[in-house]
């Protein structure tokens, strides 16, 4: 489905960045999540919800939602500075975009990942409650999440990711231990709405590897945004037939 990588092709990867300036930008990540988060429930506890305790305020999952969207906005304009910074004028060639003609073969890469990955997951100790089940308690949330993980996420999550994290990994490790290394964080940030449940996780690394191989073979970060976008969008449209619209999420756990 994917092309093979050229016997010819150089494995180097030389981005304008450098490890510390990576690790900047997860630190930058991590601080604004959490501020964005306590602002929004603040706002929300003030203005929506006056009479509520602000930690009850804190479990309603669109204002996490909300929160974490405007840490990735600024996460975003942090990555473009930090390039700019760098000497780097284009920031989509810096770190390597590189949108594919054939674009419809990754949407379509990202379905099939979808299921496969689906059908494994039958054959692992999946638990019947983890925690991101938080999120889809009422129609509302259930829509907020999913266009949240078919726009926003797999944007970000592929520009750090694919875009910054693994092209340094690569330049110093090698492209295989580059795929490996780049495939456990990306489990790992999941693996709290998971429970921690090592068969979902597994399940996550395996997007992960998938998705740092493609840009790996396709030296492109936007074909990683469309297989990881459609991926989501599977899984979302996958619980919006099995509940009926989002009406009766209840059979989730059924």
């Amino acid at each position: 489905m994917l092309p093979s990588m050229p016997a010819s092709a150089s494995p180097v990867e030389n981005p304008i960045w450098t490890g510390w300036d990576v690790l900047l930008l997860a630190i930058l990540t991590l601080f604004s999540i959490v501020v964005f988060v306590f602002l929004v429930t603040y706002a929300a506890q003030r203005l929506v919800y006056p009479r509520m305790a602000i930690g009850d305020v804190a479990k309603y999952p669109i204002v996490a939602v909300l929160g974490e969207l405007l840490a990735e906005l600024l996460v975003l304009v942090g990555m473009i500075s930090m390039v700019r910074s760098k000497g780097g004028q284009d920031f989509w060639k810096s770190i390597r975009w590189n949108w594919p003609k054939n674009w419809p073969r990754y949407l379509f890469g990202g379905l099939v990942l979808a299921f496969g990955l689906q059908g494994l997951a039958h054959l692992l100790p999946i638990p019947k409650e983890l925690p991101i089940d938080r999120f889809f308690q009422t129609t509302s949330e259930a829509w907020v999440l999913s266009l949240f993980g078919m726009t926003v996420a797999p944007l970000l999550e592929e520009l750090f990711f694919r875009g910054f994290l693994y092209p340094v990994l690569a330049r110093r490790m090698g492209i295989v231990a580059a795929v490996v290394l780049t495939a456990v964080p990306f489990g790992l940030i999941h693996a709290a709405q998971l429970g921690w449940a090592w068969g979902p996780v597994l399940v996550v690394f395996l997007v992960g590897l998938t998705l740092t191989i493609t840009r790996a073979i396709t030296k492109s970060v936007g074909a990683g945004v469309l297989m990881h976008a459609a991926y989501n969008a599977t899984i979302s449209i996958l619980i919006f037939v099995a509940t009926d619209g989002f009406r009766h999420l209840e059979k989730l756990n059924q």
